[in-house]
């Protein structure tokens, strides 16, 4: 065989181990955290903590990988790794066993964490190795591509870009979960013939060559300069923050949606993506433009961090937001691409990758939850970013006007006194009970010419990065004016806050001002309360009793004295506002921080005043916690859970709802909370009413006139047949309706669902 011909085979061999190896690696995420999403109540975080475990696995991988190339001699290292290869395979296939579930009484990140480790770590362990270790062995066979083989990290980087965008778009609408983890041990299984063809033409040259080779090799790499620890600083700053905004960026966008893969590849794609790019041939080319464009494109995000994310719509919140990660992603993978080290350095400088990676993701995961009630570490990344940028000519961007100075008061003015003032400010606002709600225009105008005036400093890194900052930091200390916040905490489940709120209300004679407190979990209320100790039970928002779910039980008020109520869900406790003296309630509540906020009188007290002598709180996924109640027991199941504006996805699929059918009496019902503003719940109901043989109502209630704190609301009753549901037509005067089939919408499973179904125009 020519040396061309052997050229092209080991460069084919390679470029396709290591592209099924990212196809892999890359595929089983979305999966696995599907997977997992049921047992944990379709949080956001579940994603977060299974990226935290990926990363940290990476780096696990690329340390073995670094270890095993620089340590042992050629025959070792193939043994090594063909050994753990063939002991992974009898983890196959993945998956997760029926009695597998997380304790209702502790934190589960630890569940998770080491769920993941023993059900797909090894395997894990094996595909995240590839990469370096492959380009490694691939750097010394000694034909032309060698003494620069990162070219193959942008063909693995593909391999996972394509995995990511395959899994929402093709993988998901059409194939279940448990044939995705049958046809990804398939794949695993090829993935081990490729690397097995490595290994031999790794073995073939080095054992045709003569020691004085490699001895000449050796010492070459002995007199190789050694990394300077400033390097390894940059390149893991460089590798930290990307790392760190990915999850940051998944966790705002995510959060008002669902807890769906779609919404976690975006952010993941654009990340892979960056390193597709800039490790490419074109990679040097591009990267001077990103940096002159970045300032540009984060112009909106800093515009718009000053007005509610619920203000404006929902896919022109989610473009600034990706941009502006895209753009930090590639101008900090660039600066990484650039300053690459040669191939005597290849598996050190990727293990500091890793670890800047993993060191992003458990700061996200672990440390800014503890140190930050809400999610800051999302804008203090942006500014970390901005940090790290080279300036526009250091990046190869030449400016007309680069190099003319300003004069020393204005350096001043812009570099010193503004951004310390803004950031004064901020602070001030954030800790002060300061009303600035008649000055917000104005404050408006302001905060947009700074914003436009920061693009100036775009030149000077540190200098842009902190009056960036300070502008960020007194847009939070304003959100947080504005808000009227007197309690916040974040969970594993999100962040929970009390605001205390003043509305009018229009009399006949005049308007009265009218005080609550209000529930939020992100952006999104999930209750509130009259502080009027009168109107203190009267239920408000979603659950008004000229809404639907008060038509309910206004109709069955005479014949509802003893039912047995569950409810999935807590929120403040409004549901207890219908509570009667001898029924019995149980509030099924995933957030143990949720059911402490409804129970604490400080807050919230239709749990203490409305009734509540048989009203019970548990802890846990509502599923997990039904599965407790004896069968058929139950006159009424509602279902008003949300992770945010989102209702988890395990709780409207068919396995969800022959569970709930099995808890309720005959004669008994379910009650739907479907309020959303990005999905069309009312397909998937139909759908699996349709498929269930159940009988339905639907309303969408608007407030006849306006009052505050009564809301839109959308809900949809379901029992065993029509004749359940006459009483609550004759004996209401609600606009309620049957929903009609879309003959498209497949209903959903635990096995599949499909956000693209039921997305709002």
């Amino acid at each position: 065989m020519t040396i061309k011909n052997t050229t092209l085979l080991c460069t084919i061999t390679f470029g396709t181990t290591l592209f099924l190896s990212a196809l892999l690696l890359f595929s089983v995420q979305p999966m696995f955290g599907k997977l997992l999403l049921p047992l944990l109540g379709g949080t956001p975080s579940v994603w977060n903590t299974c990226m935290v475990f990926y990363q940290s696995l990476l780096f696990f991988g690329y340390l073995y990988a670094h270890v095993s190339s620089t340590r042992l001699q050629y025959t070792h290292q193939i043994v090594l790794h063909l050994g753990i290869f063939a002991l992974s395979l009898a983890l196959l296939p993945v998956g997760l066993s029926e009695n597998t579930a997380p304790s209702a009484d502790s934190n589960p990140l630890f569940w998770l964490l080491g769920t993941l480790a023993v059900v797909i770590g090894l395997p894990f362990f094996v595909v995240s190795t590839t990469a370096p270790l492959l380009q490694k062995w691939f750097s010394e066979l000694g034909h032309n591509s060698s003494d620069d083989p990162y070219f193959l990290y942008a063909a693995s980087n593909a391999g996972s870009l394509l995995a990511l965008l395959s899994y929402p778009f093709l993988i998901e609408p059409v194939i279940g979960l448990t044939q995705q983890t049958l046809f990804w041990s398939v794949g695993y299984a090829a993935f081990g013939i490729c690397l097995g063809s490595c290994a031999y033409l790794y073995w073939k040259f080095h054992s045709s060559q003569n020691q004085e080779q490699l001895a000449k090799t050796q010492s070459e790499e002995i007199t190789e300069t050694p990394l300077q620890s400033s390097t390894i600083m940059h390149w893991l700053a460089l590798a930290f923050v990307p790392s760190s905004l990915l999850l940051g960026v998944t966790n705002h966008i995510s959060t008002d949606i669902a807890a769906a893969p779609l919404l976690w590849i975006l952010p993941l794609s654009l990340y892979l993506l960056s390193f597709v790019i800039v490790f490419s041939r074109q990679g040097d080319r591009f990267h001077p433009l990103m940096v002159a464009i970045q300032p540009i494109i984060l112009l909106p995000l800093i515009a718009f961090s000053f007005i509610n994310p619920a203000a404006i719509p929902y896919w022109l919140n989610l473009v600034i937001n990706l941009l502006a990660f895209f753009a930090a992603a590639m101008v900090c993978h660039g600066q990484l691409a650039i300053n690459r080290p040669s191939t005597v350095h290849l598996t050190h400088y990727y293990l500091i990758m890793s670890f800047g990676g993993m060191l992003g993701g458990l700061f996200n995961t672990f440390v800014a939850p503890v140190i930050f009630n809400s999610v800051v570490e999302y804008p203090l990344m942006i500014i970390a970013a901005l940090l790290l940028r080279p300036t526009l000519t250091h990046a190869g961007y030449q400016l007309s006007w680069s190099g003319k100075q300003l004069p020393a008061w204005v350096d001043w003015v812009v570099d010193t006194a503004l951004p310390l003032a803004l950031l004064i400010t901020g602070i001030v606002i954030y800790l002060s009970d300061i009303s600035i709600g008649h000055n917000i225009d104005v404050i408006g105008v302001v905060l947009l010419v700074l914003a436009g005036l920061s693009y100036a400093l775009r030149e000077r890194p540190m200098r842009y990065g902190l009056f960036v900052g300070a502008l960020l930091v007194l847009a939070i200390g304003l959100h947080n004016a504005l808000s009227n916040v007197i309690y916040r905490e974040r969970t594993f489940f999100g962040v929970m806050s009390v605001q205390n709120t003043v509305l009018p209300e229009q009399t006949a004679t005049k308007r009265i001002p009218r005080r609550f407190h209000e529930l939020w979990h992100g952006t999104t209320k999930h209750g509130a309360q009259h502080l009027d100790a009168r109107l203190k039970c009267e239920p408000l928002n979603y659950y008004s009793r000229s809404g639907p779910i008060g038509q309910f039980f206004k109709a069955f008020d005479q014949v509802d004295d003893n039912w047995n109520i569950a409810v999935i869900g807590l929120g403040a406790g409004t549901m207890a506002a219908y509570a009667k003296p001898d029924q019995h309630w149980r509030f099924l509540e995933i957030d143990p921080e949720v059911n402490r906020i409804a129970s604490d009188s400080r807050f919230f007290t239709y749990l203490s005043d409305c009734h509540s002598s048989h009203i019970k709180l548990e802890a846990g996924d509502g599923r997990l916690l039904l599965k407790r109640i004896p069968d058929h027991s139950l006159n009424l199941l509602v279902l008003d859970a949300f992770s945010s504006d989102a209702i988890p996805t395990h709780l409207l699929t068919r396995e969800a709802l022959t569970l709930y059918k099995l808890k309720l009496k005959n004669n008994g019902y379910m009650a739907f909370h479907i309020t959303n503003r990005h999905l069309e719940l009312r397909k998937v109901i139909a759908s699996l009413a349709w498929d269930m043989k159940y009988s339905l109502l639907a309303q969408q209630y608007f407030p006849a006139q306006e009052k505050p704190q009564i809301t839109r609301a959308d809900w949809v009753i379901l029992a065993s047949n029509d004749s359940l549901l006459q009483r609550l037509k004759q004996r209401t005067t609600g606009d309620w309706k049957t929903l009609p089939l879309d003959l498209h919408m497949k209903p959903w499973t635990d096995d599949f669902s499909n956000i693209f179904d039921v997305w709002k125009e």
